[in-house]
């Protein structure tokens, strides 16, 4: 194999760059490879730790410094290649603008694919970024979803207030009735839309199930897998068509980015790409350099989360103050065997709804002394937060009690400390209440 313009020769990115005969137009058996124009190594077969620090990080030959630099450019130079690149529809696997594309921006989403199992990957500037870009993408004017009920209050928002305006609709089911998610697919319907776990009540859904549905219905399944990361399953694999990350929680890891991602097939990334540039949600070079740093270290990060969050919850579950506590790895979980058979990781997320409602949830928050009162999760530390006043405040109270979010309900993003300390913290906490 010979390297020809950043390609391995007789690669299928940029055809026409090796054999000027070939066009976009008329030749159809052009296929796209998974990555960028640059050349990296497959680390397909790896372990997630060694493809979490390996794939996609590119070691700067200029001069020998290990992993990828800061590529602080917004615009590249332009030479008959990326002019060609253009005309014949591969620009995104050319280096023209950030906004188009960085190097930071590919070696990012190069590992991202390489975790999940997927061909492709995008990078944004948030989570919300990705997943409007997403959805816009796989949609027609007057087109209708089948959606969560439970989803996140800033997809609620996207669904319940722009779509309208576009003449799309959204009907909302029980992420586990299945025969209620097929009844509610009409004519125009063209996503499924579901968390994988969902927020805060933790509700696995089975991704496989929700596969077979919208295959049998010739419509794509879009899952979001923020609260369970490619350590704990790789959701593409299982069937998703296309996964979202809100990147700023658990991929990244450390609550210093904003960011988010979509992994799949080159194809449907590649549909979701120029939406991503209408919309102007790209990911500048210095975040990506902190989102790939911070990815090295995704798969020690969750087993330590699931160390303390396992024994955090087991601790909760038979306190006297506790009514009850979601955890997926707990026995008394109701999605407990469906957890034991697709999680590699049960994560850091877990809810409990205490006595005395949200007056003594309010409490109990002020009396912890190493949980943060502060929204998001995923990062090292330990986050606690209630959902009435913030990720659901967007909901009304009848709302939120139908999706069994009752008064005293709290969220706690469990981070990386030590279980013991964890554990004698709240012990105080909820004595003193």
């Amino acid at each position: 194999m010979t390297k020809e313009h950043g390609l391995i020769k007789g690669d299928s990115v940029g055809q026409s760059a090796l054999a000027p005969d070939m066009r976009w137009t008329s030749e159809l058996k052009r296929t796209r490879q998974a990555g960028p124009s640059q050349i990296h190594k497959d680390w397909s077969a790896a372990g997630f730790s060694t493809a979490a620090v390996h794939a996609g990080t590119t070691d700067d030959p200029i001069s020998g410094a290990v992993g990828t630099p800061i590529y602080q450019t917004s615009t590249f130079l332009l030479d008959d290649e990326q002019y060609r690149s253009v005309e014949e529809g591969y620009a995104r696997d050319r280096f023209i603008y950030t906004r188009y594309g960085n190097p930071n921006q590919w070696a990012l989403q190069t590992k991202l694919a390489a975790l999940e199992g997927a061909e492709s990957a995008l990078v944004f500037s948030s989570g919300m970024a990705a997943i409007t870009a997403t959805v816009m993408a796989m949609m027609d004017k007057g087109a209708h979803i089948v959606a969560s009920n439970e989803l996140y209050g800033g997809t609620y928002n996207l669904f319940n207030q722009e779509l309208p305006t576009l003449n799309m609709s959204v009907s909302y089911v029980d992420p586990r009735d299945y025969e209620a998610i097929e009844a509610a697919i009409q004519p125009n319907t063209q996503i499924l839309y579901f968390e994988a776990l969902t927020n805060p009540l933790l509700k696995l859904v089975d991704i496989k199930r929700l596969s077979q549905i919208a295959k049998r219905n010739k419509i794509r399944l879009i899952i979001d897998g923020t609260f369970l990361t490619p350590i704990s399953c790789r959701i593409v694999e299982m069937g998703a068509d296309l996964v979202i990350h809100s990147a700023s929680k658990y991929l990244n890891g450390h609550s210093d980015l904003i960011a988010g991602a979509v992994m799949g097939s080159r194809k449907l990334v590649d549909m979701v790409w120029p939406r991503l540039l209408a919309y102007g949600g790209s990911l500048d070079p210095h975040a990506c350099f902190l989102f790939e740093r911070g990815l090295k270290t995704l798969a020690i990060r969750m087993a330590a989360h699931e160390n303390s969050a396992l024994q955090l919850a087991q601790y909760l579950e038979q306190h006297p103050t506790v009514k009850r506590v979601f955890y997926p790895l707990l026995e008394s979980h109701p999605d407990n065997s469906l957890a034991v058979s697709v999680l590699k990781n049960g994560g850091g997320m877990i809810s409990f709804e205490i006595m005395g409602g949200d007056k003594a949830a309010l409490k109990l928050l002020k009396c912890l002394n190493i949980p943060k009162q502060a929204t998001s999760l995923g990062g090292v530390e330990s986050l606690v937060s209630l959902p009435f006043n913030t990720s659901h405040a967007g909901y009304t109270s009848k709302q939120r009690q139908d999706m069994g979010i009752n008064p005293g309900c709290i969220r706690l993003s469990v981070g990386i400390e030590d279980a013991a300390d964890l554990i004698n913290d709240f012990e105080q906490a909820l004595n003193s209440i």
